[in-house]
């Protein structure tokens, strides 16, 4: 083997594992003791921190450095990478040009049937809807943050509220721009292009969801803390049940049902999650949630169907208030 193409093999098997016994290391390589010290002082001259490690074989170690190496990569290690750099755009951390700087840099290097692959996977990364990305994310902030999540230790900063109601999952609904706060920091959560500081706050008693683009100079307190059950059994249920508007169980606060003198087939297509069972001759019960009760009223009227039968009599309450206002509206 030629010495360039060993050094790289010998480079990618200290990447595989921590450590490496100098023999294993010479017998995997088809070489001698002496071969592997040679080789792995040329890796130290292009940059690699390897240390030698004590044993009765002695061995070898490749630890991080204060500058960043030439990275080897294998085949699908090169792709995923390649992928996931397309995806920063909505990534919500204000590094776009960067990762398009990456992106550009990791596809020039690449041999002829990654890059194939590459441009085969390229794609359009689109926020979801109704979200926009936090474009004033401060990345240290975000560093901050997730590293006392990390640490479990209490974090203190200063959150700018919205200044009006605040709208189904949204972190606080106090007003004021600057309500400092004293928190104990459970997950870094990324979600439709913004990014949220899941915690207990330790002064209302309670859990909260927090923008971290609306977080200001964050500061560890250094004081450690037990992590907290999620309620939900987990963080993406959590989230989703908060931004439901829910405190428990991923669910809408309010759900009800109605029948619609249309099939089920008619109205499917526009559901997701939801519950529809068919009941012949062009009627089917529809099941949905909603934030409130007139909304969840608006949300069958969107179906435009004649609606029946509606349960519980919260909803059919509603759906009288709305019949009045929109015959006001209308008149």
């Amino acid at each position: 083997m030629a010495t360039s193409s060993r050094m790289l093999t010998l480079l990618s098997l200290l990447q595989a594992r921590r450590d490496w016994p100098g023999q294993l290391l010479a017998e995997r390589l088809g070489i001698s003791d002496r071969t592997v010290r040679r080789d792995v002082d040329r890796l130290r001259e292009l940059g690699y921190r390897i240390q030698a490690t004590k044993g009765p074989d002695g061995g070898y170690r490749l630890d991080a450095g204060t500058e960043l190496p030439p990275l080897l990569f294998d085949d699908e290690q090169a792709v995923v990478l390649a992928v996931a750099l397309q995806q920063v755009a909505v990534a919500g951390t204000a590094f776009e040009e960067a990762g398009a700087r990456a992106l550009a840099t990791v596809r020039q290097v690449l041999p002829s049937r990654l890059r194939h692959r590459v441009d085969g996977l390229r794609f359009t990364a689109v926020a979801a809807a109704g979200a926009s990305p936090s474009a004033a994310l401060d990345l240290d902030v975000l560093t901050e943050v997730s590293r006392t999540t990390m640490a479990h230790e209490v974090l203190r900063f200063d959150y700018a509220s919205p200044t009006g109601e605040a709208s189904p999952g949204e972190a606080s609904p106090e007003r004021g721009m600057h309500a400092p706060r004293r928190v104990e920091p459970h997950h870094v959560v990324s979600r439709g292009g913004r990014w949220y500081l899941v915690a207990w706050d330790l002064e209302r008693d309670d859990w909260r969801v927090f923008r971290v683009d609306r977080i200001t100079r964050p500061v560890s307190t250094r004081l450690g803390f037990v992590p907290r059950e999620l309620p939900g059994g987990d963080v993406a249920t959590f989230v989703e049940a908060r931004f439901k508007g829910s405190s428990g169980v991923d669910q809408w606060p309010c759900r009800g049902s109605v029948e619609l003198a249309v099939g089920a087939s008619v109205v499917s297509p526009y559901l997701a999650g939801d519950t529809v069972v068919d009941l012949g001759e062009g009627r089917c019960r529809l099941t949905l949630g909603a934030w409130s009760w007139a909304g969840l009223a608006a949300r069958f009227g969107q179906l435009d169907a004649d609606v029946s039968k509606v349960e519980p009599v919260e909803l059919a309450d509603a759906f009288a208030a709305l019949a009045v206002r929109f015959a006001a509206a209308a008149g």
